[in-house]
C-alpha cells in the first residue's frame, strides 16, 4: 500500500506541471486572443470603410450619369428651340413666294425670271424637307385644334360640318411638332 500511495504521489507530481503547463497554455492563449480580436475588429471597421465607399462611389456614378443625360436633353431642347425660330423666320418668305409665283399670269410662266424664282422657290422647300419641316395637310381635312386655327366659318355643298373648306395659310410642322398652325376656313 505504500507503494501504492508513493506511485500516486508521484503521478500527482507529475501532474501538477502539466496542469500548470496547461494553466500557461491558457493564459498564452487569451494574450493571443485578444490581439486577434483587436485585429478582426479593425478588419470589420475597415470593410464598412470599404462598403461606404464603394457606395459613395457608385452615388457619384449614377449623379455624373443623370446630369449628362439631363445636359444632353437641354442641349438637344435648345437646338428644337433655336431650328424653330429659324423655321418661323424663313416660313413668311415662303409665304412671299407662293403669293408672288400664284400672281404670275400663265403666259409669262415661261419667263427666265419667273422660271429662276421658281427654281429657287422649290430648292427652299427641298431642303426645309430635308430638315423635317413639313406643310400640314388641311383642305379635305378634319378640324383638328392641334394642327389649324380656325378663322372663319363657311356653307359647302362639297365638305360636311366640321371639316376644313379652304387654307388661307399653309401650316407646317417641324419634327412632329407644329411651327405654325394652318389658318383655315371651317364647314359650318
Amino acid at each position: 500500500m505504500e507503494e501504492m500511495r508513493k506511485d500516486e504521489a508521484i503521478e500527482e507530481q507529475d501532474a501538477r506541471p502539466e496542469q500548470e503547463e496547461t494553466a500557461a497554455e491558457v493564459l498564452d492563449d487569451a494574450e493571443v486572443l485578444e490581439p486577434v480580436e483587436e485585429e478582426a475588429d479593425k478588419i470589420a471597421a475597415l470593410e464598412q470603410q470599404a462598403a461606404d465607399n464603394l457606395d459613395k462611389y457608385q452615388r457619384c456614378l449614377a449623379e455624373f450619369d443623370n446630369f449628362r443625360k439631363r445636359t444632353e436633353k437641354e442641349k438637344s431642347a435648345m437646338f428644337e428651340t433655336g431650328a424653330k425660330s429659324v423655321i418661323e423666320k424663313i416660313l413668311p418668305i415662303v409665304d412671299n413666294f407662293e403669293r408672288g409665283l400664284a400672281m404670275v399670269p400663265q403666259e409669262k410662266r415661261e419667263d427666265p425670271f419667273v422660271s429662276g424664282m421658281d427654281h429657287i422657290y422649290r430648292q427652299l422647300l427641298t431642303e426645309l424637307e430635308n430638315l423635317g419641316v413639313k406643310p400640314i395637310e388641311a383642305v379635305g381635312k378634319e378640324f383638328d385644334p392641334g394642327f389649324h386655327n380656325a378663322v372663319m366659318q363657311v356653307e359647302s355643298q362639297e365638305y360636311e360640318s366640321g371639316t376644313v373648306a379652304q387654307e388661307l395659310l399653309k401650316g407646317y410642322t417641324y419634327r412632329e411638332s407644329v411651327v405654325r398652325h394652318s389658318m383655315v376656313a371651317v364647314v359650318q
